[in-house]
């Protein structure tokens, strides 16, 4: 069943969550839409941009990660200062009135937690975390933001609309950037996060479907799922037997797999339903 009128989709949220409380929730990039932070794909679930870095590119080119830090410069501040809405608080409070249970995020920018939700999953990481990989330290990302500003002052100058996930619209003689490398070892620094072409860390996916398992149904928010590491979640929920409702403008990828596509506008749907539950 598809509803795209959103006093229905309210109705049908709610008795969703009641009907099969407690509920996992999974969210991506289109609930964090409206704390200003860019999405990469369209209402049909293409592309809207340049994808983004793979690892294998990032680790083994320089000049990659020269192009990637200095355009960093400009985006992740939108990313690390950012602050939920609407969307984020209500979940957290459907969380606290039992009706879900674990929240599988594939966002980085840890907005759910700001908001008060509890049992997060932080699917593909944490981008104001780096992780050194070399040592395998952790390091806060505000660190190596400012010592990259320190060291490209004429980067520092410059100006660039942000971007998805930390990116933004720069181009620049990027050979002239200098990278901050990690302080204990002089390894190759990158954020904690896991970019494409790289794998979810098995412990972390063992923890999310173990959540959906021990839940009633899944509740995907904002995502297309065009991810495998998002949509096989969707995929464990059918093969289970447990609904499957999606909430999200568009296309997915696991339309066929859902009892309910609501196709509305996230916030209004959620904060209204917190209001009539």
């Amino acid at each position: 069943m598809t509803i795209t009128d959103s006093t229905e989709a309210r109705s049908a949220l709610i008795h969703f969550l009641q009907e099969n409380a407690p509920v996992t929730v999974i969210t991506g990039a289109g609930i964090s839409t409206d704390s200003g932070i860019p999405d990469y794909r369209d209402s049909k679930g293409e592309w809207k941009r340049t994808p983004p870095v793979q690892h294998q590119d990032y680790m083994r080119s320089e000049a990659v990660r020269k192009r990637y830090w200095a355009r960093s410069l400009f985006g992740w501040p939108v990313l690390y200062h950012a602050q939920p809405n609407s969307a984020h608080y209500a979940i957290a409070e459907l969380q606290k009135q039992g009706l879900v249970s674990s929240i599988i995020t594939q966002n980085v920018d840890g907005l759910h937690q700001k908001a008060g939700a509890t049992n997060v999953i932080n699917l593909h990481g944490y981008a104001n975390n780096m992780v050194c990989m070399g040592c395998r330290q952790i390091s806060p990302r505000l660190d190596m933001h400012e010592r990259c500003l320190t060291m490209n002052p004429e980067f520092a100058a410059l100006e660039a609309a942000a971007a998805p996930d930390g990116d933004a619209d720069l181009e620049a003689d990027f050979e002239r950037f200098k990278i901050a490398d990690c302080l204990n070892c002089g390894g190759i620094l990158k954020p904690d996060v896991v970019y494409f072409g790289d794998n979810v860390p098995r412990p972390r996916v063992e923890e999310a479907q173990k959540a959906l398992q021990e839940s009633n149904a899944l509740l995907a928010i904002g995502t297309s799922l065009m991810v495998f590491s998002g949509y096989r979640f969707a995929r464990q929920a059918y093969q289970n037997n447990q609904p499957v409702a999606l909430l999200t403008l568009g296309r997915t990828r696991a339309d066929d797999l859902a009892t309910l596509k609501l196709s509305c506008a996230i916030k209004d749907v959620l904060v209204s339903a917190i209001r009539s539950n």
